[in-house]
């Protein structure tokens, strides 16, 4: 049980951050949501989180490509709970375009999104985490850390950097009490990925069902979905203390994808 921790997930308004985020306020910590979204199905989501698990949900909706908004949503967490004991780097955007058509100014925003994001909320963690002696951080990765894909350059590259970082983050604080971990999910369907079959069928000429099975389930041994709930009790397991000798891992939750 995490009762008495307070997390941060961002990019926890839908998809795998909210499972995530449910799975950690079922376990008993209070979380604060990172997201876009309608208003309305937030404030929802919120209240039904805090109804369900008797914890305190907040809402906060920095912009994970803006380093100022990244450090005003950490110090309302810290108003908010006191500091942040987990943190789960969950945001991110996809864009798919052959590189010599790949717009620069969608390489930017998901190198900030996808990664910078990651260290800015990071650095900002850490000094609490130090001060108490214990801490998570876990990085929402992707299959894509490790190897890559076609006409995702941005993406590739911003999964790869995470993984570095997750890396050289437990090092450094691999004697106060933190684990800084990486979980590299293979295809989970979300709106992420439904937005990229439409994408994947007009770069690679073939159909939308073509996309699904010959391209995103190809690699899955397993020819299924990761589930947002197998990623959940992945993350909640990271954040205990059975866990706390693992540290500075990526770790594949993909159906057997990079097993070839």
């Amino acid at each position: 049980m995490l009762s008495g921790k307070s997390a941060i997930v961002t990019g926890s308004t839908s998809g795998i951050g909210l499972g995530i985020a449910r799975g950690l306020a079922a376990q008993g910590a209070n979380v604060m949501l990172n997201g876009f979204g309608d208003a309305n199905e937030i404030e929802h989501i919120r209240a039904e989180l805090a109804g369900l698990h008797n914890v305190k949900v907040v809402y906060n909706g920095a912009n994970m490509a803006d380093g100022a908004s990244i450090t005003g949503m950490m110090a309302a967490a810290a108003e908010e709970f006191g500091g942040v004991d987990i943190l789960v780097n969950n945001a991110g955007i996809q864009f798919v375009a052959p590189i010599e058509e790949f717009p620069v100014e969608k390489w930017d925003a998901i190198i900030a999104i996808n990664l910078s994001s990651a260290f800015h909320t990071t650095r900002l963690a850490i000094p609490h985490m130090k001060a108490q002696r214990w801490g998570r951080i876990v990085n929402i990765a992707s299959a894509h850390a490790l190897v890559a894909s076609p006409f995702k350059s941005a993406y590739v590259a911003a999964k790869h950097g995470i993984a570095g970082l997750t890396k050289t983050a437990a090092l450094e604080v691999a004697e106060h009490g933190i684990t800084v971990n990486a979980v590299c999910p293979g295809y989970v369907m979300t709106s992420l990925v439904e937005k990229q079959i439409p994408e994947q069928a007009k770069a690679r000429g073939i159909t939308e069902q073509q996309v699904v099975s010959d391209v995103l389930l190809a690699a899955q041994p397993t020819k299924r979905f990761v589930t947002t709930e197998e990623l959940a009790a992945t993350v909640n397991f990271l954040c205990t203390d059975a866990a706390q000798s693992i540290t500075g891992i990526t770790l594949p939750v993909d159906g057997g994808w990079t097993a070839h």
